[in-house]
């Protein structure tokens, strides 16, 4: 299955970082942003997550909620969480079965090496469950919470 921008985006139930289940089916009528990303606590991903953390009041006065997943367990997210002071979900796909859905997990190049894994992307759900827009590969993290923002802002403004 593939993510297309427009078409509906595939159902999901995964469970967050204290066991309680979420689908997308609950965020009916909200903006969700699903970002998919390696590993909690590594240098690329810890400076993405701490930036939809700064920017966090902003896109929830937008009505957007932030899912972030990873295949990391429960614990592992609750470290995360607390050691950044995240004020979103994380998500574990410990089977990789939601990334590979969306794109998220397959081959990519790593060093120059071609390798297999989670593929830093995100993808924009919008309040009727299409896809409005799928970074299908965030080249900088660290940028990509603000780029987020400013499609969020444009979108908004038609």
């Amino acid at each position: 299955m593939s993510i297309e921008e427009g078409k509906k985006a595939p159902a999901f139930t995964l469970t967050d970082e204290n066991g309680k289940k979420h689908s997308l089916k609950d965020y009916a009528g909200k903006h969700v942003l699903v970002y998919f990303y390696p590993k909690d606590d590594t240098p690329g991903c810890t400076k993405e997550a701490c930036g939809f953390r700064d920017l966090f009041a902003d896109l929830k006065k937008r009505g957007m909620v932030i899912l972030g997943v990873s295949p990391d367990g429960a614990a592992a997210h609750q470290k995360f969480i607390a050691k950044y002071e995240l004020p979103f979900t994380l998500l574990s796909d410990p089977d990789k079965e939601l990334m590979t859905n969306y794109g998220a997990y397959g081959e990519k190049m790593m060093y120059g090496k071609k390798v297999t894994g989670v593929i830093r992307s995100s993808v924009w759900i919008g309040p009727d469950g299409k896809v409005i827009k799928h970074w299908k590969k965030v080249p900088k993290a660290e940028t990509h919470p603000a780029s987020v923002l400013a499609e969020l802002e444009a979108y908004e403004k038609g």
